[in-house]
């Protein structure tokens, strides 16, 4: 919900294509920076307080986001602060928080536990951006960063009232850049989490970027106004839910990398449709099938490369995934503000769909080529 009201505070305040690609940057370039003190700390400390502090950071700051609104004082520059801020806590944060799932739940239900993460996650984003939308058109955009500062109340004490077993510390002498280094060497060297990183990398860096032009989409292209932009944002919201509710039922982690190929070619020739479409309810089913797609080869990638990683690197590694999934987003984000400047945004939308779809097809020949193999020696070993 804070997330669509401040995309639209910006583009109401400015108009301007290139600053929402500038929003994008902000609130995504500390990832690419500081996701490996992250892992680190992720590694070195207690995760469980690690989340709670984040967290709380986090309800801070939607709170001043939302006093500035309602006072009527806020500029462009304070909601880029603001969202620079809230990067710099999530760089801790999502590292800290994808290495606690095994913690919590233990190693032989941690592919269910990611999938119902972002089913939980992505729940989010189906009823936020609705609410925001007609909180936008009927109250404004600051009751929104409010209402999201209450929703960490609940958060927090969900967390303070977990019962974690107390945390041994590792002392392994290495730096911040060592650790990072250490985990992608790591990553770098394992074939199967190379390539998923690779593929999912390159869909956060051109593919995800469609969320930073849906206030344009909504009101340039579409002609739906700041409603049309919740039911945009909910629709790839309601594919997302269900793709990771799908992929938690799967009963059988086997054949992933034929699976994530199938969702990355689903999603990149999805993503190409809604940049051409000027049908309003083309485009809210397209980005249903998005939403499903990109959900569930996230989800798909985070259990190949959680169930790869040795206990010790785990905090490492997924300072890796954290970098290489939202680390891009930035460079992505300014490069789809500038293309849309000069070319516009449907047509920006359909370069990146296009790069999406060639990467695609490559991962998908690797799978052809390097997978089937594999599982013909297997039947035929065994």
């Amino acid at each position: 919900m804070q997330t669509t009201a401040q995309l639209w505070l910006v583009y109401r305040l400015t108009g301007s294509a290139a600053l929402l690609g500038l929003f994008g940057f902000a609130n995504q370039i500390p990832m690419l920076v500081l996701a490996s003190v992250g892992g680190y700390v992720g590694d070195r400390y207690s995760k469980h307080r690690g989340v709670i502090t984040t967290q709380t950071v986090s309800m801070l700051l939607a709170f001043l986001l939302a006093a500035l609104t309602l006072a009527n004082v806020v500029r462009v520059w304070h909601l880029i602060a603001i969202t620079l801020l809230v990067g710099i806590v999530n760089a801790f944060d999502v590292p800290i928080r994808q290495s606690f799932f095994v913690q919590m739940v233990g190693k032989e239900d941690l592919p269910n536990a990611i999938a119902l993460n972002s089913s939980i996650f992505n729940g989010a984003r189906v009823v936020g951006p609705a609410i925001a939308g007609f909180a936008i058109a009927k109250i404004g955009e600051g009751w929104c960063f409010f209402l999201n500062g209450l929703s960490f109340i609940a958060v927090i004490f969900a967390l303070m009232a977990m019962k974690i077993e107390p945390h041994v510390q590792n002392n392994s002498g290495e730096s911040p850049l060592q650790s990072l280094l250490n985990g992608f060497r790591f990553a770098m060297n394992d074939r199967p989490i190379r390539s998923t990183l690779l593929l999912m990398s390159m869909l956060s860096l051109f593919g995800l970027q469609y969320s930073v032009f849906m206030p344009i989409f909504a009101e340039g292209v579409l002609h739906s106004g700041a409603r049309g932009l919740g039911f945009l944002m909910s629709a790839a919201g309601v594919g997302a839910v269900l793709g990771a509710l799908q992929f938690a039922a799967r009963t059988t982690y086997k054949g992933l990398a034929k699976w994530i190929a199938a969702m990355s070619l689903i999603c990149s020739v999805c993503l190409l449709i809604f940049s051409q479409s000027r049908i309003f309810w083309l485009s809210i089913v397209v980005l249903f099938v998005v939403g499903f797609a990109a959900t569930s080869q996230m989800a798909a990638t985070n259990t190949t490369v959680q169930n790869r990683s040795p206990e010790q690197l785990r905090g490492r590694l997924m300072a890796v995934y954290a970098t290489m999934f939202m680390g891009v987003q930035p460079i992505g984000a300014l490069l789809a503000g500038g293309l849309a400047k000069r070319f516009g945004a449907p047509t920006t939308l359909a370069i990146f769909g296009g790069i999406c779809l060639l990467g695609s097809l490559l991962f998908a020949a690797w799978v052809l080529i390097r997978v089937r193999p594999a599982e013909q020696t297997a039947r035929a070993s065994g």
